[in-house]
């Protein structure tokens, strides 16, 4: 029996020695690659928001090249341009704009002009904000005031909204991107120019446009946009340079990069389409001379200004607008109110550091007490000198008027004590007899 469960128990110690324990490492898909997916679900639903300010002298075509740039009348311009008509964008009779303008100093007015768009399934609404009457007047010097209080107002108004209680309903009505419209004088930036890039450039993404850059030939274009770059460069301008990042693909580098050099951008706008020689419908102008095709890289930046504004950097606008622009203003502003930042409110609590921290107040608390009370023992060790002090000198002065006093009395009477020894000195005179009186006579005796 007992020869049995031996060799039962040496089977069971053989195979047990022959199975092999497999270790599994868990390689599989957990699913935050999904993330991509999920952001993109929740902007479609949500939405997307573009506020832009176009700001220039009349008749620059900025209403032509925001419809140009959606490829819809969102500046709500009745009717459409004939060949060789000239943009002239004072007039935005059927946009969509807010009830009240805003009119600020020199005739300049504020214009909100509203629009939502949509393409393959994704919404955007768009607001632009022009300001009419800028650079009309007989004196500009501070005709740049409304629109740099327009910004302020913006950025307060979102600073207030943060502020509330309930910060669900926030609206982002801060300027994403300013489209500042260069004349094409083919010189260089004007006093006006400069002075409004200068109010402005901390305060927004600036974009500077050469427009209606059709009027330029092609040399007379690159000197202009060396002689602006020049001018920015000196002036210490900042605008809006688009990020490059190591992680992305070289073609995305290369694209990035060729956009930044094309800075600033020489641009025309059109929504009329015309036909070419070959039989081609583009948007363009048709001139006596030939056609300016306006989706055309060779012959003006429009489609390097919709890369920057729509196709490649509208999220990196609003993102330098809101972490970089407006935290820069929102510090400024609490600043000025007062309001310092206390870095010790979000710090982890740990019981031993607070315990350390209550001790060292303790001890500045016990300090500052024993400070203090050393200071009142030395004033009332001073005021108590100084009282005794002006005791003695009373005491010192009372002493000596009684000593004065005394002397002069000790002097008057030695002087009486002289004079009555001469006296006795001097002979007696004999002393004069009186005269007898007559007995008057009468009956009475």
């Amino acid at each position: 029996m007992t020869s049995v469960v031996d060799h039962s128990h040496g089977a069971l110690s053989s195979t047990s020695q022959d199975i092999k324990i497999i270790k599994k490492v868990l390689n599989g898909y957990v699913g935050f690659a999904n993330l991509p997916k999920q952001w993109h679900r929740r902007s479609l639903r949500r939405g997307f928001t573009l506020n832009i300010m176009a700001v220039g002298e009349a008749g620059l075509g900025k209403a032509t090249l925001i419809n140009t740039l959606f490829n819809r009348d969102v500046m709500g311009k009745s009717g459409k341009l004939s060949e060789f008509e000239d943009d002239q964008d004072e007039d935005f009779a059927d946009a969509e704009t807010e009830p009240s303008e805003k009119e600020g100093e020199a005739g300049v007015r504020i214009k909100n002009t509203k629009a939502e768009i949509e393409e393959d399934g994704v919404k955007l609404k768009v607001s632009v904000i022009t300001a009419p009457g800028f650079g009309e007047a007989l004196n500009n010097i501070d005709s740049w005031k409304p629109i740099v209080d327009e910004i302020n107002s913006r950025f307060d108004s979102y600073l207030e909204a943060e502020s509330r209680i309930n910060r669900s309903t926030i609206v982002d009505n801060r300027v994403h991107a300013f489209l500042y419209f260069i004349e094409p004088t083919g010189h260089s930036l004007r006093s006006l120019d400069i002075a409004l890039m200068k109010q402005v450039h901390e305060k927004v993404n600036l974009i500077p446009i050469i427009s209606k850059s059709d009027t330029l030939t092609d040399e007379e274009v690159g000197e202009f946009k060396r002689a602006i770059l020049a001018d920015i460069d000196y002036h210490g301008i900042k605008i809006f340079t688009p990020s490059v990042s190591e992680n992305d693909d070289e073609e995305v580098i290369a694209n990035t990069t060729e956009l930044i050099h094309t800075f600033p951008f020489a641009v025309i706008g059109s929504t009329n389409e015309v036909q070419t020689n070959d039989g081609r419908l583009v948007r363009g102008r048709r001139y006596p001379w030939g056609i300016i095709e306006v989706d055309n890289e060779s012959h003006n930046d429009f489609v390097k200004l919709r890369q920057l504004l729509v196709r490649n950097f509208l999220e990196e606008l609003k993102e330098t607008t809101a972490n970089v622009l407006y935290e820069h203003y929102r510090t400024e502003k609490l600043r000025k109110m007062g309001i310092e930042q206390d870095n010790s409110v979000f710090k982890e609590f740990d019981p031993a550091t607070k315990q350390e921290e209550e001790r060292a107040l303790h001890e500045a608390k016990l300090a500052k007490m024993e400070q203090e009370m050393k200071a009142v023992f030395q004033q009332k060790v001073s005021e108590k000198e100084k009282k005794l002090q002006r005791s003695e000198a009373d005491l010192f002065a009372r002493h000596k008027e009684m000593k004065d006093k005394l002397t002069k009395q000790i002097k008057l009477l030695e002087d009486k004590k002289v004079q009555l020894e001469k006296q006795k000195l001097l002979p007696q005179e004999p002393s004069p007899q009186p005269a007898p009186q007559k007995s008057r006579k009468g009956f009475l005796r």
